[in-house]
């Protein structure tokens, strides 16, 4: 999974939502009769509101009294008796979905139990969440039990063996009405979906065995972007895309839906108005259960369903109106929603695109195409920017102009990988292939922005520095200040958005910094050296690696030598390129090799490797600064810096020679550090201390 909050989330946006595009709304609808509405638009802004903040009260209320408040309202036509009606209801539906979520007690399990995700592997273990009659569980399996789960989708039944246990802290596990954590230990029988989530899971397989043919890292790209399919996708192009500002594209938004009913639009037009809502409500039900019922997805479908209702009876359909009004339906529908931050992140950028994108597209010079797809980016980002800089810290500087290049791409990609999809999938290879030449291009142009926003080091904007540059965007783009003063707020504008990138130019990286729980990043004489521990999570380490400002690698020590030290080394290769590697005796680290016992100077690094079994153990000298070049203290290295050691003495090591040319390895003993004494010397016995070489002091070559 990635992020620091497990799950999908939807990151800062440009995307496009039902609310803004005629897809939802059919453009042959009658004028809108105002008088027919019995809530104007702030009292369906207060409606949502009073409804959402009453979910996360969840006080109970009788049924009788939230039943006799709701007909008051109705027959007296009063829209403020009718907020406090809604709003009791959630609370009480609310209350009672808490009363619900009772720990799953310890013991065995032994039934069948209805997948409610696709499975997903993490960390050498197979997780999907079931439904064991009225509880929802999060189920782990590894070895035969997981090869058969991982042959199902959501929907499948299996007859499963276990154990049970509570489940506590975890947020967005709670979520999702998880209750409880099942270990699964065998699985006897396996059933497949009733109709119709069958047929949807038909359609998802033929979808993605079409694009078989498609590169790993672009295949999973486009279950992201068709289908919110995220679990193959790796660590390192999820990062870019975080990094960029582009993870709503990962997963399936607003976006999607508007492109799914535009695919449906011919055929849907063809009805009469009046019969068209519930075949629109159809589609978009089944493209809900397709991408596994994600929040966005929720909310733009309760969206669309409003309007295209509102069109059908004549009433207006104003976007503020439309989706406060398929916000309040999705909260009732899953009282849990205002807790998900992917929820929360779909209605601020929907709420923004509403709101700000008009009013900005007709602030920003330039042609119109440009305008208003600026306004698009800043309209979302300026809305989710309060909730991303609570969650990461800041907004990505490159989000906007990652967001200008990719989006574009985006939609065809979308829009083509669902119709062409679905053709090479029924027709196979060699015609998928070709078939989904347009889906290379588009995805690859995505994941190529993504990458190079990323790499480029231009920082983000706190609170601070958002409120600052909306301020001198606002007096800059306003036609009734005058010259001077407009071109000073332009300049200002420009100054904030560059001074991150300028800071991090200018900064001092410290010598020793914990870029993620489980790792130490060291720094000295040019040489970086990370070290990390078999606990580290891949997602974590590479965002910290980039908080850090970690352009390059000359040596990464694994701790261990198993599997997960493996994938971990290779997301770092595919991040950083070559590197020296060490790891444990018996370990099976791709290039990596086994150091020799004792003090070594790694470039500018001081490091005393202590252990190669079963674990490696590595630590920085005591007196260690990360100023200069590491110093030993062997014969004719005191001031002069040391050639390669290209092969290890007899006995110490693998034997291979050394492969980073960027790396010089020097064994001996560290200045100003007292080592572990030699065979046949007794702990504690005086060595003379040679002074510290202070930092220029020396050098040669």
């Amino acid at each position: 999974m990635r992020a620091g909050v497990e799950g999908r989330e939807e990151g800062a946006t440009g995307e496009a939502d039902p609310s803004v595009p005629d897809p939802s709304v059919p453009a042959d609808a009658p004028d809108a009769r105002p008088g027919l509405r019995a809530l104007s638009v702030a009292g369906t802004v207060t409606l949502a509101a009073a409804t959402g903040l009453a979910t996360v009260a969840a006080v109970p209320v009788p049924w009788g009294v939230v039943g006799a408040v709701l007909v008051i309202a109705a027959v007296a036509r009063r829209p403020l008796l009718l907020v406090v009606g809604v709003a009791l209801l959630g609370s009480t539906l609310a209350a009672r979905a808490e009363a619900g979520m009772v720990p799953a007690p310890r013991g065995p399990l032994q039934g069948w139990v209805t997948l409610t995700s696709d499975p997903e592997w993490v960390q050498g273990a197979l997780r999907v969440r079931v439904r064991d009659g009225g509880r929802h569980l999060e189920a782990w399996a590894r070895g035969p039990a997981a090869g058969v789960l991982d042959e199902r989708l959501a929907g499948d039944r299996v007859r499963v063996s276990g154990r049970t246990a509570p489940l506590e802290g975890v947020p967005w596990l709670e979520v999702r009405h998880v209750v409880g954590r099942l270990t699964v230990t065998s699985v006897e029988e396996a059933a497949p979906a009733g109709q119709p989530a069958a047929a949807l899971n038909a359609f998802r397989r033929l979808l993605l065995r079409g694009a078989d043919d498609l590169p790993p890292d672009t295949r999973a790209l486009f279950g992201g972007f068709v289908l919110g399919d995220d679990r193959g996708q790796s660590a390192v192009v999820a990062d870019d895309f975080r990094a960029a500002g582009l993870t709503h594209l990962l997963v399936v938004s607003g976006q999607n839906v508007a492109f799914v009913l535009a695919v449906a639009g011919p055929a849907l037009r063809r009805l009469d108005l009046r019969w068209r809502w519930l075949p629109t409500l159809g589609v978009l039900l089944a493209f809900a259960s397709l991408t596994r019922f994600e929040p966005s997805v929720l909310r733009a479908s309760a969206m669309a369903a409003v309007a295209v209702g509102a069109a059908g009876s004549a009433r207006s359909a104003e976007g503020v109106r439309v989706l406060a009004l398929g916000v309040t339906v999705s909260v009732l529908a899953d009282p849990f929603l205002p807790r998900s931050l992917g929820f929360q992140l779909s209605v601020a950028a929907s709420l923004g695109l509403v709101v700000l994108g008009p009013s900005l597209a007709r602030r920003i010079p330039g042609p119109r195409w440009f305008a208003e797809a600026l306004a698009v980016t800043l309209a979302a980002q300026l809305a989710v920017a309060p909730l991303l800089i609570g969650l990461s810290g800041g907004l990505p500087v490159a989000a906007i102009p990652a967001n200008l290049l990719a989006v574009p791409a985006a939609g065809p990609a979308m829009v083509w990988g669902l119709v062409g999809g679905t053709a090479a999938g029924l027709v196979g290879d060699p015609g998928a292939a070709v078939l989904h030449l347009p889906t290379r291009l588009l995805l690859g142009w995505v994941e190529l922005v993504a990458h190079r926003a990323a790499a480029v080091p231009l920082g983000s904007l706190g609170l601070p520095q958002l409120a600052v540059a909306v301020a001198a965007g606002v007096l800059g783009t306003s036609g009734r200040v005058p010259r001077v003063p407009r071109r000073l707020a332009v300049a200002t504008l420009a100054l904030v958005v560059a001074a991150p990138a300028l800071a991090i130019l200018r900064a001092d990286p410290p010598a020793e910094v914990e870029p993620a729980a489980g790792s130490l990043l060291w720094r000295g004489g040019g040489t970086t050296v990370l070290w990390v521990s078999t606990d580290v999570r891949v997602d974590r380490l590479l965002t910290g690696l980039r908080g850090v400002g970690a352009a390059d690698l000359d040596l990464v020590i694994s701790a261990g030598g198993g599997r997960r030290s493996a994938e971990l080394v290779e997301a770092l290769t595919r991040r950083y390129g070559s590197f020296e590697v060490w790891a444990p005796r018996g370990h099976t680290v791709a290039g990596g090799r086994v150091p020799p016992l004792g003090p070594v100077a790694a470039g500018g690094v001081a490091l005393e490797v202590r252990a190669v079994a079963p674990r490696l153990v590595v630590v920085t000298s005591p007196g260690w600064s990360g100023d200069g070049d590491a110093a030993v203290a062997s014969p004719g290295a005191a001031r002069a810096r040391g050639p390669p050691l290209r092969h290890h003495p007899p006995g110490r090591g693998d034997g291979h020679p050394q492969p980073h040319a960027r790396l010089v390895l020097r064994p001996g003993r560290l200045l100003g550090v007292r080592c572990v004494p030699p065979e046949g010397r007794a702990a504690g016995g005086r060595r003379r201390r040679l002074p510290r070489r202070r930092r220029g002091e020396g050098r040669s070559g």
